[in-house]
């Protein structure tokens, strides 16, 4: 019996509904008065952070390394994007989609300058160096008042961070990691992982996957820098801090290492507690830090594991389910005309 399957191109008609049916509900949801200021303020701000997450997923859960300059990446998109508007070479439209990009190429430059030596070193050595990158970041735009506006920030940012714009970034983040994860890319960053040595005897050239994931993970960290900024319309280096690094990895850890929709449910998890906290805001940390350590304690993998969602594959599992369910009631009718 030929088991049911659905097509390739079913598969992507499938997933560009699911797409277009978020965003038409989301554009709906926010564009209308069916919520406050503030939770429509969390829910673009869930998207930047889920891009964030989903990135940094990328090197820290697909490649198994632990980078902690995430921030760093941020830093730089979120400046090159902010300044690059405030000059209005462009029109709005246009000027949005430039603007990102060169933040992420320039968060991407960076990523490479520091990729090829620092990851050469492995566990808390590159923790350390990526670590040391992202306060070095820090220092820098602290020290260039001309151009980034020191410790008093950056003002006057244009806010071109709508739902549409943090949805679309969104979504590219996601079908771009989870194309490279399904292409053999994605099965030589994996047998890095797994073991590194193993991988190099078989001619994989484990430098280049290794820093072309950490690229692709700074990349897509400018881009949700650039949409940081233009969502706040201010910037101060103190934003980007090493606890804003911490703050991604724990969003990771939480939802769960090397799972996409673990990223995508702990972005949504963390990002939301501060408005479910409002009357505990002081013990908000405290909050974070229990809920971390019993998901380590009763679910080390986290929420998610490695788990990633896929309507098709559900479609598919109940689809078997009834055709089997079809061809034994046959039988069983087959069964009873004989009998009789």
């Amino acid at each position: 019996m030929k088991q049911f399957s659905l097509r390739m191109p079913v598969r992507y008609l499938i997933n560009a509904c699911l797409i277009i049916a978020f965003l038409i509900i989301g554009n709906i949801i926010t564009q209308g008065e069916l919520l406050s200021r503030a939770q429509n303020n969390i829910i673009i701000q869930v998207g930047f952070f889920i891009i964030l997450a989903v990135s940094l997923n990328l090197s820290a859960g697909y490649l198994g390394q632990l980078p902690l300059g995430h921030a760093g990446f941020m830093a730089v998109g979120a400046y090159t994007g902010a300044i690059f508007w405030r000059m209005g070479v462009l029109p709005d439209g246009a000027s949005v989609v430039v603007g990102l990009i060169l933040a992420g190429l320039a968060a991407a430059v960076f990523g490479i300058i520091i990729g090829i030596p620092a990851l050469r070193l492995k566990g808390d050595y590159l923790a350390i160096i990526t670590l040391g990158f992202g306060e070095m970041i820090r220092v820098l735009i602290n020290n260039l008042p001309s151009i980034t506006g020191g410790a008093q920030g950056l003002a006057q940012i244009p806010r071109h961070s709508t739902f549409l714009v943090v949805y679309i970034c969104m979504v590219v983040c996601c079908l771009v990691i989870h194309f490279i994860m399904k292409s053999r890319h994605g099965r030589a960053i994996l047998s890095i992982r797994d073991n590194e040595i193993a991988t190099e005897s078989c001619g994989v050239n484990t430098t280049y996957y290794k820093v072309m994931a950490f690229v692709v993970s700074a990349f897509f960290a400018g881009i949700a820098g650039a949409l940081y900024a233009g969502f706040l319309g201010i910037l101060v280096p103190s934003d980007f801090d090493f606890m804003m690094s911490i703050n991604i990895l724990m969003i990771v850890v939480l939802g769960g290492m090397g799972s996409m929709l673990g990223s995508i449910v702990g972005a949504i998890v963390l990002t939301s507690m501060p408005l479910l906290m409002v009357d505990l805001a002081r013990y908000r940390m405290i909050v974070y830090a229990l809920l971390l350590i019993i998901v380590m304690i009763f679910k080390p993998s986290g929420l998610m594991g490695t788990y990633d969602f896929s309507l098709s594959a559900i479609i598919e599992k109940i689809g078997r389910r009834f055709s089997s369910g079809k061809v034994e009631k046959e039988k069983a009718q087959k069964g009873g005309d004989g009998n009789a």
